[in-house]
């Protein structure tokens, strides 16, 4: 079942990435698009309250009064409240499954996971508490329902509904205490945001600007196209009659009716502890974390800065050299992807001796390891022109490629891979480079694709060197389905070398990398 939802999920992704670019496309940008639209409800919310009356008198006349005229001004600014509510909370339901479906519950995303589950209740309790303010007829069935369902709990003394059964039990300070809770629980949602990204380093706050842009857009224009308007007023001494309902939020009030407030507490608790547990049920194997090798690390920080859970940090020196610093892995927050590995300046083969050690490395795939699998495949790459076809774990399978003249090596992240990799390829011997990597926005590890893109265009240490040609390098950024365009894209490459000079002349033979210069 999860099987067939993945699938689905990576043919529904693969659609919207035809039509909007990879680096357009929404589905890789939820969390950051729930945070924009906790944003839009934010500040409309601030638009809105600045004219709300909180007497209970006057808390239906002024809702009543911005929503009468044009959909512009208040009226608009409420409309895009009330839509924008909507919104997020069918984005951050979509984000969660996407993470589950994406196995990002369990292992070292386990905090990020867990630190989510608050965020779920807090959004329905904000939006939820929103409705009450207008004190319309539907103010009135949520009061009354939410406040049943609270009274299922032996937790007052009084039953909370009776507030509710008059006009005149509904007081001035009962309206002042909903209006703090709808102020109050969505700054404890912004406190909770932030526990949230806390293990995250550069989390993506928002979306990119044409996603945050389309956005906003389709939020005034449905505004402008169905404003919202204020219903009858409250009548607290009489049943609610049919109302409008709003089944992203307010499908809880149908649940409690349709079965019990009681089986509607069960159901809210279980589905609460499945989520606060989902780690533990899902154990997946940690794989070993970085190491460092003080003897190989100067301090220089660029594994600190480029880890994207910040399980790396600089401390003072521990073996008495005179260096300011050295690096220090948290095992417990290492993802083991190794970028740390890729940014590592002794992380290079040219480096002489025939055990490449650097100052951080992953003990399952050192880089050494690496350096000798791309020998082998050196020595036997034919026909010309040959192509190295450096892969992630997480991406298009590598070994896929049937293409003759390949050689295909697979790393844990593409990020793992130091740039200085691809010069040494081109200078053994291969006539070109694809470096293929997770789908633009969708890295397995937040930031793989942004960090090499960035090493290989020469903005980001260690960087490719100006001197190797980038006609002879090529990116290919796809999911694991991709196998099929990645073979083409390399079948492409060599036909492109093979039109061009610089595909002519022998291959130097990597037993001589002793004598390249670094």
């Amino acid at each position: 079942m999860r099987a067939a939802l993945a699938a689905s999920l990576d043919a529904c992704e693969a659609a919207f990435d035809r039509a909007f670019g990879q680096a357009g496309n929404p589905w890789r940008h939820l969390g950051s698009l729930a945070f924009l639209l906790v944003v839009v409800t934010t500040a409309t919310g601030i638009v809105v309250y600045a004219v709300y009356d909180t007497s209970v008198g006057g808390a239906y006349r002024s809702v009543r009064a911005m929503s009468a005229g044009p959909p512009a001004g208040l009226a608009l600014a409420r409309s895009v409240h009330r839509y924008a509510s909507d919104a997020l909370v069918l984005t951050m339901i979509a984000h969660l499954a996407r993470e589950w479906l994406r196995g990002h519950a369990a292992g070292f995303r386990w905090f990020s996971w867990l630190s989510g589950v608050p965020l779920v209740a807090l959004v329905y309790a904000s939006g939820i508490g929103g409705y009450w303010l207008p004190f319309d007829r539907l103010a009135q069935l949520s009061l009354t329902a939410t406040t049943e369902w609270l009274d299922a709990l032996p937790l007052f003394g009084e039953p909370l509904a009776r507030n509710f059964v008059s006009p005149a039990s509904v007081p001035d300070r009962l309206l002042s205490l909903l209006v703090f809770l709808h102020i109050g629980i969505p700054l404890a949602l912004l406190a909770f945001i932030g526990v949230h990204l806390l293990r995250l380093t550069r989390p993506r706050s928002f979306p990119p600007a044409t996603i945050a842009a389309a956005t906003c857009a389709a939020l005034v224009v449905l505004a402008l196209m169905h404003p919202a308007r204020a219903l009858a007023e409250a009548d607290f001494g009489s049943e609610p009659m049919t109302v409008a309902f709003d089944w992203p939020y307010l499908f809880i009030h149908a649940l409690q009716y349709r079965t019990s407030p009681q089986l509607l507490w069960a159901a809210a608790g279980a589905a609460g502890l499945v989520l606060a547990v989902l780690p533990w049920i899902e154990r997946t194997p940690h794989a070993p974390a970085a190491c460092v090798d003080l003897a190989n690390c100067n301090g220089c920080g660029r594994c600190f800065a480029d880890c994207p859970y910040a399980a790396i940090t600089l401390v003072a020196r521990s073996d008495g050299r005179h260096l300011p610093r050295q690096a220090e892995v948290d095992p417990r927050r290492c993802a083991s992807c190794g970028i740390c590995a890729g940014a590592c300046p002794s992380s290079t083969p040219f480096r002489s001796g025939s055990d490449l050690a650097t100052g951080i490395d992953l003990p399952q795939a050192p880089i050494r390891a690496l350096r000798a699998s791309l020998d082998r495949a050196l020595e036997t790459l034919a026909p010309r022109p040959a192509i190295v076809v450096f892969g992630c774990a997480s991406g298009v399978e590598v070994a896929s490629v049937r293409e003759p003249g390949t050689a295909p090596i697979e790393l844990v992240c593409i990020a793992m891979l130091p740039p200085s990799f691809v010069e040494y390829a081109l200078r053994a011997g291969a006539d070109g480079v694809m470096v293929s990597g997770c789908r633009e926005g969708d890295c397995a590890y937040r930031l793989g694709h942004e960090i090499l893109r960035a090493r290989l265009e020469g903005s980001r240490e260690p960087r490719l060197r100006a001197r190797v040609s980038r006609a002879r390098v090529r990116t290919f950024w796809g999911a694991r389905a991709d196998a099929r365009s990645l073979s083409a894209a390399v079948a492409a490459f060599r036909r492109d070398l093979a039109a061009s000079p610089r595909a002519a002349g022998p291959s130097m033979p990597p037993k001589r990398r002793e004598a390249l210069d670094a």
